[in-house]
């Protein structure tokens, strides 16, 4: 994207050093906010709704303004991080970040909180490939495999707790402080960032400003911004606009995303280099990511609208409901991690989307009668062990190939399409099982509606382990292979 990465003349560093365990610290309490607050939300949305008079359509807004904006500029954050220094966007993004956290936190109406929840994707979208390209530059080859698994099941915890810690905030005091969280942990991941990461120097020191931008593909991210936009603004308010405006919005939108495409081949320094998706690694996890994220997105929304307001749980039980997961991931994302050299990717993506569908289908059975015991734990514990299985390895999967001066872009593109697998899953299943407004707020409808889209994203992800199996080789990451 900017020809060269970042640069910096530290020593690499071990993953069992102290200094190694301060940088992952530091990355994973980042990425981690950015990543719980993705599903932190989620749990809190009948509350919000009731507070803000907020309506299905506003509270998919919530979730979908701070998706399409981290999305569409994630990209454009590898690029300053490239550009500027990994550390000092990354700094900046923890910041900004804060004080979107604290507007999101005041919010009086469903449009600030959806403002808000956009600035948020705007400074997500420089921390997040920062972190990980600064595991990527920082610790020593080999290394960097463990590294980049540890922040990817970290990761993955911050974001399977984020149901419960949301109920237990929404229940003990107000879906405000689900936002407030974020200052403590994000004030503590500044300063280990400034004792433990090491300074670098970006490929644009010594640029003047108006050459920096120039560099960075503003256009794409607005192509993208805009396509997406269009696309999702006409499925979530499919209810309120005639069929006709539903039609002409989706078609403007894929003719705009068309043209980005177009764009970026023609473009010196795209945003998503073409070449990229030549590597076969990179182009299978992506499109595993595509239709698994897009599952596993849509679920996290879909199953909290049916605790609370299907089954009458509290924003607590709501969110105790997930923790089988959260352990599983604490326990196991590491031993995933180390196994991954051993086995390769291919069985372990293919098994765990496998799972995770199965446990899709079992939770698809939630009816007016269905306890938690019976109904709700057996489908969250297999959909657990499936997420164990894919969380670490479609990371490492996706940049096991890709070469060093590609790191950054390369993570910057698997982020982006992970948070626009999941913008299409909150905006599409609703209206693919057929939940309306009201259907969102009548116990029986709701259900019927949420076991249908349960059902959709079961087969979503069939089709990822059937890509990972027809697309990935047996050898596969079964060495750490990432150029330096």
């Amino acid at each position: 994207m900017t020809g060269e990465p970042a640069q910096t003349d530290a020593e690499p560093i071990e993953f069992g050093s102290r200094r190694g365990k301060l940088i992952i610290t530091a990355t994973v309490l980042a990425s981690g906010v950015a990543f719980l607050d993705g599903t932190v939300v989620t749990v809190a949305l009948p509350r919000i709704g009731t507070d803000l008079g907020a309506e299905l359509s506003a509270l998919q807004w919530v979730l979908n303004a701070y998706l399409l904006a981290l999305g569409a500029l994630v990209l454009v954050g590898g690029a300053l991080g490239d550009l500027l220094g990994r550390r000092r966007v990354f700094l900046a993004g923890m910041w900004g970040f804060a004080a979107a956290s604290l507007l999101c936190a005041v919010a009086w109406s469903p449009e600030a909180l959806i403002g808000a929840r956009a600035l948020q994707g705007i400074f997500a979208a420089m921390l997040t490939p920062a972190s990980l390209a600064i595991l990527s530059s920082t610790f020593a080859a080999e290394h960097r495999g463990r590294a980049i698994g540890a922040w990817s099941g970290l990761s993955g915890v911050t974001t399977a707790i984020g149901p419960f810690v949301g109920g237990w905030l929404v229940d003990a005091a107000s879906w405000r402080w689900i936002f407030l969280l974020n200052l403590p942990l994000l004030i503590a991941a500044v300063a280990v960032t400034r004792a433990a990461v090491p300074a670098d120097v970006g490929a644009g020191d010594g640029l003047g400003r108006r050459e920096i931008l120039t560099r960075v593909d503003f256009p794409g991210a607005a192509l993208t911004a805009a396509g997406l936009g269009l696309v999702v603004a006409a499925l979530i308010e499919v209810e309120r606009l005639p069929s006709w405006a539903v039609a002409v919005s989706v078609l403007i939108g894929l003719a705009t995303l068309g043209g980005f495409v177009g764009y970026e081949r023609r473009r010196a320094l795209p945003m998503m280099p073409p070449e990229l998706f030549r590597i076969r690694t990179f182009t299978v996890a992506n499109l595993f990511t595509v239709v698994v994220y897009a599952a596993l997105t849509g679920m996290g929304f879909l199953i909290s609208l049916a605790l609370q307001r299907g089954l009458g749980y509290s924003a607590l039980q709501a969110g105790a409901s997930t923790i089988p997961l959260t352990l599983m991931l604490l326990a196991f994302s590491a031993r995933v991690g180390a196994l991954l050299p051993r086995v390769g990717a291919r069985p372990l993506l293919s098994a765990g989307g496998v799972l995770t569908a199965a446990g899709l289908l079992l939770l698809s059975t939630i009816g007016l009668d269905t306890t938690y015991l019976t109904g709700v734990f057996p489908g969250v514990m297999v959909f657990a062990v499936g997420l164990v299985l894919l969380v670490a390895p479609v990371t490492t999967t996706a940049l096991t190939d890709v070469p060093g001066s590609r790191q950054g872009v390369a993570s910057g593109v698997n982020n982006a399409v992970a948070r626009i697998a999941g913008l299409l899953a909150v905006a599409v299943l609703p209206a693919a099982a057929g939940l309306s407004s009201t259907g969102a707020t009548d116990p029986g409808p709701l259900l019927d509606g949420v076991s249908t889209a349960l059902r959709i994203a079961a087969v979503s992800c069939v089709i990822g382990a059937a890509i990972a199996w027809v697309g990935l080789r047996p050898r596969d990451c079964r060495r750490t292979r990432v150029s330096v």
